[in-house]
């Protein structure tokens, strides 16, 4: 395996505060990695450095060995870098089949002369990015299907804005995903789905993936491995077992009187 993500030494603060210190972090091709911590742990600020909104104080970030530091986040998504987020961002007036289109646009080449006069050129790529905003619904099964596309968003269900989302993520040319809390929310049966849904996208969508998450069945059953961050410091890694049990961990989520009982 090779890494196709990693972050040597990243340091992020805001002010005085200490968001992320020295962090070390890999993902390899087609691993599912899982990144757990209390609230105010760093999780989201880590997306936010690899996605672009925040340069870091210090460190690297690679993709594929080329360096991410100092791009802005629609070219990091054009390298293949594509996140969901904890606060769904929907164009919630927009339908479900425009919602996945919307994320092409930006690797079309018809300027606004070109869309304005309709050339055959520019309708050649509309066809082209509404047949590959149905290809990437229809890994969804029925659930994003049908007549569901010509739907607005805000008629979907909370758990199908959640694969709408995360539809939409793939279709800008993913190599790797960074899905923020996609279980949050949802019930037990939906957060059984979410959790075979995210296999699913490694197994036959051929997705890296890089996932926070709070809810521990869902990191038990799709992470290869496991990081936990504590006010923005590695505490541990490994496979879910061993990460679970780690007494920092358990004194990170529960406070020192309750891991001194474990």
């Amino acid at each position: 395996m090779t890494h196709l993500l990693e972050l040597k030494g990243i340091s992020k603060a805001f002010g005085g505060l200490q968001v992320i210190y020295d962090l070390d972090l890999h993902v390899d091709e087609g691993e599912i990695v899982s990144v757990i911590g209390p609230n105010g742990a760093g999780k989201t600020t880590l997306f936010n450095l690899i996605t672009g909104v925040y340069r870091p104080d210090a460190g690297e970030i690679r993709l594929d060995g080329r360096s991410l530091l100092g791009l802005p986040p629609h070219d990091i998504t054009g390298l293949g870098v594509a996140r969901t987020f904890q606060t769904l961002r929907l164009f919630l007036n927009m339908t479900v089949k425009e919602n996945v289109m919307a994320s092409q646009y930006g690797r079309t080449r018809a300027g606004v002369l070109r869309s304005i006069l309709r050339t055959p050129g520019m309708r050649r790529e509309e066809r082209e990015i509404a047949a590959t905003a149905e290809e990437k619904l229809s890994f969804f099964g029925q659930r994003l299907m049908g007549y569901r596309w010509d739907q607005p968003a805000y008629s979907l269900s909370y758990a199908n804005r959640r694969r709408l989302e995360i539809a939409r993520a793939t279709a800008t040319g993913a190599r790797i995903l960074l899905l923020d809390e996609p279980a949050a929310g949802m019930n037990p049966a939906e957060t059984q789905e979410i959790t075979g849904l995210i296999g699913k996208l490694r197994e036959e969508g051929g997705y890296t993936i890089l996932v926070i998450e709070h809810d521990m069945h869902v990191v038990e059953g799709i992470s290869d491995r496991v990081v936990a961050l504590d006010h923005g410091v590695k505490i541990a890694e490994g496979a879910f077992g061993s990460v679970a049990t780690d007494p920092r961990v358990v004194e990170a989520y529960l406070g020192t009187r309750k891991a001194a009982t474990k």
